[in-house]
């Protein structure tokens, strides 16, 4: 179908959790979802970055509603917290899982002494997901299923990475990066298959955003201004900006279309209108056998029993 990414589904009536909501792709996937009428419960581990994010929402997209959870993907403890909130919500028709910390100098380690990275793009949300999927269970049909929204980038088709060790961590910040996000799309894939199998009325899904620079993100007080901080980045002249680098999660979570393992991506490696991408990765193409022991492995680190 064609899409529109400035002008969504009427989402009224419907509820969306988003990680990673105080800044950047994060806040900008909230504040479009409201726009179109939803009720958006932003999730982060600050209460005044909540409470800006909050206030800039009823600024930009009053058309929706929202309210805060407090979660910090590097503590699992904190992560069960807030999932707990999430899980006693009336609704919950879909979850995009965007936190993650990219901080990996001196072997950083987790609250529950897992690498950083693996702890937040990874476990965190496995934890998170295994919480929540009762609710997402419950409002979802068969005919309109709940979305699980995983974020990963290009670079897991540009540097292939093997998890056959899911603890070993690169050096190289890319690098290890890029292996979180492989191990996001193998959990994603193997998520959906079996959602499938149990007949579940919740499907998995993959958002890439392209390249977002801070040089040309609409300015947020609170989220993007003279206060935030800015970072250079040498693809500014050909980039976009994150409001526009949130449009393939949010066609993610909102596409009456879309399909369990679906991979939303911009047209362009860096930018573009947001649309399904076909090509496939290493983390798709995994064997079923493959697949499970690394689902099992990460269900161990995460300390959970998973659901599905």
């Amino acid at each position: 179908m064609s899409w529109d990414p400035l002008h969504l589904p009427d989402l009224r009536g419907r509820t969306y959790a988003v990680t990673g909501a105080t800044a950047g792709i994060g806040y900008f996937a909230a504040e479009q979802l409201a726009t179109a009428g939803a009720h958006v419960v932003l999730v982060g581990r600050s209460p005044a970055k909540l409470e800006a994010a909050r206030a800039a929402l009823a600024t930009h997209a009053p058309e929706g509603s929202s309210e805060t959870v407090l979660m910090d993907l590097a503590d699992l403890a904190s992560v069960h917290r807030g999932a707990a909130e999430l899980a006693g919500m009336p609704r919950l028709d879909g979850i995009l899982l965007n936190g993650g910390a990219m901080d990996t100098r001196g072997g950083k380690l987790s609250a529950d002494g897992h690498p950083l990275l693996l702890a937040t793009h990874v476990l965190a949300h496995l934890a998170l997901v295994t919480d929540v999927l009762p609710v997402l269970a419950a409002t979802g049909t068969p005919d309109d299923p709940a979305r699980i929204v995983h974020t990963s980038t290009g670079f897991v088709r540009r540097f292939p990475q093997r998890v056959d060790d899911v603890l070993a961590v690169p050096r190289v910040t890319v690098v290890a990066y890029t292996k979180a996000k492989t191990l996001t799309e193998v959990a994603a894939y193997e998520l959906d298959r079996r959602l499938r199998a149990e007949g579940t009325p919740v499907i998995s899904l993959l958002s890439r955003p392209g390249v977002g620079v801070d040089a040309k993100t609409p300015r947020r007080p609170g989220i993007h201004d003279e206060t935030t901080p800015h970072r250079r980045n040498p693809y500014t002249p050909w980039a976009q900006g994150k409001d526009t680098a949130a449009w393939s999660a949010v066609r993610a979570l909102t596409d009456p279309s879309a399909h369990g393992g679906d991979y939303f991506a911009p047209t362009g490696a860096l930018r573009g209108d947001p649309v399904r991408d076909h090509e496939r990765s290493a983390a798709a193409s995994l064997s079923p056998a493959e697949s499970a022991r690394v689902w099992d492995e990460l269900s161990r680190l995460a300390g959970i029993r998973a659901a599905v």
